[in-house]
Order: C-alpha cells, then sequence, then structure tokens
C-alpha cells in the first residue's frame, strides 16, 4: 500500500494532519476538540480507533486541544519529545504512563515499513519539531510552526514528493492588522512564522525532481487569505523558473474541512 495523508484542519485555529502507510496510521497535532476531529474523520473515511499513534509538533493549544480528550477515549498512544511531554503537563489532563513515549527531535522511528524522521525548527515552544514520512521511497515533509526554514531543515525535507509547507500571513497585511506590536514582532521573529514570500523563497531550495505537491498550511485566518498566498507564494516561485502546473501543483488548506486523502 502507498502513502497517504490528508491535512484535516491547518490554521491559526487548530492543526492535524493524518498519514498511513500500510497497516500504520498517525495522527500529527490534534489541535480541534475531540468532537470536531471525529467529524474530520468520518470526513476522511478513517476511524481514530484506528490510529497507530499521534505524534505531537508542540504544546501550543492549536496543536493538542484535542490531545488528551482524544488518547483517554481511544487508549492512543501519544509521542513526543521530553520538553514537550514537560511542557504539556497540566494543559493535556491525565496521560497513562503505558501511553506516553518520548521521540527524540532528530531521530528516526520505524513502525513496521513506514519510517519517521524529526527534526527540529525555530518557534517559540519548548523543543518545536516536525516529521518526515519516508516510506518505499516516497517521502511527505511537513513543516509549519517555524520563523524561518534553515539549511539544516532544508537538507532534512528536500525532494519530498509532497510538502506540508507553512505560508502563514503576508506581511502588509500583517504590518497594517489590528494585531498589537507586540504580537506582530513576535510572527515576525525568528521564532515566529514563515511568510508567504519566505516560505516560496525557502521552497526555491527544497522543490525537486520528485515533487508534485505543496499544500500552503497554517494560514492565519486575520493575515492571509488563500488566493493571496497561493499568488504570492505562485509570483515568487515563477520569479526564478518554478512554474505552478508544470511539474508540481499548489493546494490549499482550511482550517476546518480535511484535504481529500491522497497517495504518493
Amino acid at each position: 500500500m502507498s502513502l497517504q495523508f490528508s491535512v484535516l484542519a491547518s490554521g491559526s485555529t487548530g492543526n492535524a494532519i493524518y498519514v498511513e502507510a500500510e497497516n500504520q496510521a498517525f495522527l500529527v497535532d490534534a489541535g480541534l476538540s475531540g468532537k470536531q476531529m471525529t467529524n474530520l474523520f468520518d470526513q476522511i473515511g478513517r476511524d481514530i480507533q484506528k490510529l497507530s499513534g499521534i505524534l505531537v509538533t508542540h504544546e501550543h493549544s492549536d496543536h493538542i486541544k484535542g490531545l488528551g480528550v482524544l488518547a483517554r477515549k481511544h487508549k492512543l498512544p501519544i509521542y513526543a519529545n521530553e520538553k514537550t511531554w514537560q511542557a504539556m503537563n497540566g494543559l493535556v489532563g491525565e496521560i497513562a504512563t503505558e501511553q506516553k513515549f518520548v521521540f527524540p527531535t532528530g531521530s528516526v522511528k520505524s513502525f513496521g515499513a513506514l519510517d519517521i524522521e524529526s527534526f527540529g525548527v525555530s518557534h517559540d515552544a519548548a523543543e518545536p519539531m516536525f516529521f518526515v514520512f519516508h516510506h518505499q521511497g516516497k517521502k511527505l515533509a511537513l513543516i509549519t510552526d517555524t520563523g524561518y526554514v534553515s539549511d539544516r531543515m532544508k537538507g532534512t525535507i528536500k525532494n519530498a514528493d509532497a510538502f506540508v509547507f507553512e505560508s502563514n500571513h503576508d506581511v502588509s497585511m500583517l504590518q497594517m492588522g489590528h494585531y498589537p506590536w507586540s504580537i506582530k514582532r513576535r510572527i515576525l521573529s525568528d521564532v515566529g512564522h514563515v511568510s508567504n514570500e519566505d516560505a516560496a523563497i525557502a521552497m526555491m531550495d527544497v522543490i525537486g525532481d520528485a515533487t508534485k505537491r505543496i499544500y500552503l498550511a497554517h494560514l492565519s485566518k486575520d493575515n492571509n487569505m488563500k488566493d493571496l498566498a497561493r499568488m504570492s507564494v505562485e509570483q515568487t516561485l515563477a520569479s526564478k523558473g518554478f512554474i505552478t502546473g508544470e511539474s508540481f501543483e499548489l493546494y490549499d488548506t482550511d482550517p476546518s474541512t480535511p484535504t481529500s486523502l491522497v497517495a504518493i
């Protein structure tokens, strides 16, 4: 069986991504309520009870809101690094010891034929990390919630068949918007979020011959729009000869509607 995935929800209000290969199925983050998460699984025709586990990127509420409820209800294993476990203490309720697993940043865990690689990102959390999924020569790279994309990150995610890539804000919208300056400064900082243009600039270094699908993710509800993000990324990529629709396609994600479950 192929590597398949769906971006269940992505944005300021909650984030969750489903990934499966053969008899393994993982949820990356659970940033919506338990009821909302169940509804999202129903929409893609999958059963939460059949998950192999939940992978946690970091402790911010838009990534762990439903984590404790889902884990307790369905007796699911949770994987996070040590510092994230410590930071989640008191945020997700009681988790049984036998459900708690440490997934160190910069390591690889294998589940059957599916290899999951973790890597650190730059965000104002305890020890944020994201994941690359490897299965039978196919590669899915997830990277959001980072203030910038370093050469180290690029080396890890390079030439993925599919990317879920942060395109958080339009800089002008953010600067002109109603947020307090302290929050604007945080978003624009190296531990904040990647803008549309900076996302495209980073993509230029990681798009490879294998790359066919790029999902623009974690769009700010106040400082971005789907059409604006796609136009900005397309134009910036095109300025260096990366033409959407030739070798790869750009896809939207949504805060409450999952993307189609696709195989790569």
